[in-house]
This record gives C-alpha cells, structure tokens and sequence, in this order.
C-alpha cells in the first residue's frame, strides 16, 4: 500500500541555453512551475503521509527565484536539467518518485530514477 503525495510551486527566472541554436539561446524568462511527487507507505496518526506545508516550506527553500539560472548553476539550465537538480536536492530529504519542471503551461520535462 503506498500512496502519492503531490505539491506544486512556482518560481520565475530567466535563463538560455548554450551549445543550443534557436530563440532559446538568447536570455529569455519563464514562470517556471515544479510538481514534485513523493511515495509514502504509512500514515501517521492524523492520517497524513508527509505534511504538505512542511513540503512546501522545503521547496520553496531550494527554488531560484528571480534569477538568471546560468549565473547560479554549473549546468546548462534547460527544463530536463533543472528538474533532475531538484530530484536530487529534494531527495536528500523526502522518498521522492519524480520532479517535473514546466517551463511553460504545455512544455515539461520529468526526472525520475525508476523508469
């Protein structure tokens, strides 16, 4: 029996992409939206897996917001990257399943280790 827990953030930045030829080589700025998947097996005695507040407090801890991305990480910022980075931050702290990053409200990319 397991269940999944999903919180949702938002955080702006702007970015480009090297070694890319195309408009996204040039700095460009999105309203980035992470949902973040969590798998708990037990419930405590309130009948919660993983308090989502608490969740969102360490989330919105590790979010760049109004950055410019590339100033700040040593990997090139594309949607792929940023949402296998914060797999792995958040990781270190919750049974994380999967991390999606939408760069846009139809344009995502997912990083999960059990494909």
């Amino acid at each position: 029996m397991s269940w999944t827990l999903k919180v949702k953030d938002r955080f702006q930045a702007a970015h480009y992409l090297k070694n890319y030829k195309g408009k996204c080589e040039k700095i460009h700025g999105h309203t980035f939206l992470i949902e973040v998947e969590i798998k708990v097996t037990k419930l405590n005695d309130a009948g919660l897996g993983i308090d989502f507040t608490e969740i969102k407090k360490k989330l919105s801890k590790i979010l760049p917001d109004h950055t410019l991305l590339n100033d700040i990480y040593d990997f090139n910022p594309s949607a792929e990257n940023l949402s296998r980075h914060f797999y792995f931050q958040l990781k270190k702290i919750y049974p994380v399943e999967r991390v999606t990053v939408w760069e846009s409200e139809d344009a995502s990319a997912s990083y999960t280790e059990n494909s």
